[in-house]
C-alpha cells in the first residue's frame, strides 16, 4: 500500500496507450538500457528509453504490445531521447512488461 493517493482527476492526466514495439536496440555503453521505436498506431511512431535491457533480448522485444504513458515530458537517458515510458512491475529482481492479454488495437486508450 502507498502512502500517497491520488484522485480520479490525476489520473485522468495520464494518457495510457497500448503500444507495438517496432524495433529494439541497446544503447551503447549502458547495462540496463534500451532504446524501442513504438507505434502508438495510425502513423504515429515515437522513440523511449526503457531500463529492461538485462530482461529481455531485443530480439524477444520486437513485434511485442506493451502499454506505455504517451503523454510523458520527454527526457533523456545516458543522451538518448524518451518520448514516453513503457509500464512493467517489478519484485526487485525481475521486471515483466505489461502487456494486454488480448488482442486490441495498437493505440487503443487504457482506461
Amino acid at each position: 500500500m502507498t502512502d500517497e493517493t491520488i484522485d480520479i482527476t490525476d489520473f485522468a492526466k495520464i494518457d495510457l496507450r497500448v503500444a507495438e514495439i517496432l524495433t529494439a536496440e541497446r544503447v551503447e555503453g549502458t547495462e540496463k538500457l534500451v532504446k524501442l521505436e513504438i507505434s502508438l498506431g495510425e502513423e504515429s511512431r515515437r522513440q523511449i528509453v526503457a531500463g529492461i535491457a538485462q530482461h529481455y533480448t531485443p530480439e524477444e522485444l520486437i513485434g511485442k504490445r506493451i502499454v506505455v504513458v504517451a503523454n510523458l515530458k520527454p527526457a533523456k537517458l545516458r543522451g538518448v531521447e524518451s518520448q514516453g515510458m513503457l509500464l512493467a512491475a517489478s519484485d526487485g529482481q525481475t521486471i515483466s512488461i505489461l502487456t494486454p492479454l488480448k488482442a486490441v488495437a495498437v493505440g487503443s486508450k487504457v482506461k
